[in-house]
């Protein structure tokens, strides 16, 4: 019960303040929406990015999981032989295991840290892309007086949004004066039909993973 009090206590602030900046923007601004995954999702060039993004992922995947598998097939063969060795043989054998363990924990990190290649090559190809959309996004919302863009997919707490509120085509739209994306009649929801079941300009849409938010240049 107390959960639920607090969630419409929630939900009376949000609506609140969004009467409230209506209120103080007046009649000609207003607030808007996007959904930032069904923007990208209708980008051929970030599907693009993202099954180049995979392939590397499970390329680097297979590399590591092969030392791993050296590490443990050395380790049972210690175990087995293990009565047969000396002391010396014995320290021999654990630091080459305990070595090799260290050389696939550093070539995970090599690939998988938080500033690894992948993280790297993430950034490379799907950044300038986030770049365009934002450009889009401001260029949307100062041709047609939009105070705020908000994202759905951001995570922010929308409890209710109004189709008609959402300029995710118009972003796209102009976007596609600066780089490729799904004509707007091909273009899918998110949660509408399977991936792969609309056209795009090039053969389809190209799908991938969900993204970060589109977010604003500092």
């Amino acid at each position: 019960m107390k959960a639920f009090k607090t969630l419409i206590l929630t939900a009376a602030l949000v609506c609140g303040g969004i009467m409230t900046a209506n209120a103080q923007l007046g009649g000609g601004q207003k607030i808007v929406y996007v959904d930032s995954e069904y923007i990208m999702e209708n980008i051929p060039e970030y599907g693009d990015a993202q099954e180049e993004l995979n392939a590397l992922s499970e390329k680097w995947q297979k590399e590591v999981k092969a030392i791993y598998d050296k590490v443990s097939e050395m380790y049972s063969k210690y175990q087995t032989e293990m009565l047969l060795l000396s002391e010396d043989q014995k320290r021999a054998r654990e630091q080459a295991i305990v070595d090799k363990e260290q050389e696939a924990k550093n070539l995970q990190m090599q690939y998988f840290g938080s500033e690894g290649q992948l993280y790297q090559k993430r950034t490379e190809l799907i950044q300038p892309i986030q770049e365009k959309v934002y450009t889009a996004m401001k260029e949307v919302a100062q041709t047609k007086n939009y105070a705020f863009i908000l994202d759905l997919a951001s995570g922010t707490s929308v409890l209710y949004a109004s189709d008609k509120n959402d300029v995710s085509d118009d972003v796209l739209d102009q976007l596609g004066n600066v780089m490729q994306t799904v004509r707007r009649e091909n273009r899918r929801k998110a949660n509408a039909a399977p991936a792969g079941g609309a056209g795009g300009t090039k053969g389809g849409t190209s799908g991938g993973s969900k993204t970060a938010p589109v977010k604003p240049k500092k």
